[in-house]
């Protein structure tokens, strides 16, 4: 009896490590919701719009803040691993998100709008570790200058 809820497990662990290795891009995903906006390498802006009761598919998201354009609203935010969550947010309130795959719904009877604003975070990495090195090349250089100045007092 153990055999057959292995495979079942397996079967839909496989099932749930499948859908979210398919997420994809929101823009690419559901391009009725989520217009691109603005993109550079720092972040993408994206504007997102669901008319009353309207779902999307399931799709990723990196770290972003999400700024809700209009009031009333209620999100049913759906996971890869099939738990939801309610988000209500109001016009003007700002929402941080970590990195996310899910899938949502607009729960309320109006047009919800709202700014996303994507953390390109390659590009942020590549930008900590360029200016740690130049911070370890400016002080090798500074410590080539004392030992100059030091020879300097030795003679």
């Amino acid at each position: 009896m153990r055999r057959p809820i292995s495979l079942l497990l397996a079967g839909v662990a496989l099932l749930l490590t499948t859908s979210v290795a398919n997420a994809q891009d929101a823009s690419v995903a559901d391009p009725d919701h989520y217009v691109v906006e603005f993109e550079n390498d720092h972040v993408r802006v994206l504007r997102v719009t669901y008319g009353p009761n309207e779902s999307s598919v399931l799709h990723e998201h990196p770290k972003n803040v999400v700024v809700a354009l209009t009031d009333g609203g209620v999100w049913k935010m759906t996971g890869a691993d099939g738990e939801a969550s309610e988000l209500r947010i109001g016009a003007g309130e700002v929402v941080w998100a970590d990195a996310t795959v899910h899938m949502p719904q607009n729960m309320s009877d109006g047009t919800q709008e709202v700014i996303i604003v994507e953390l390109k975070m390659d590009h942020m990495k590549r930008m900590d570790h360029e200016a740690h090195m130049e911070r370890m090349d400016h002080e090798a250089k500074d410590d080539y200058d004392d030992d100059e100045d030091d020879a300097e007092d030795d003679d």
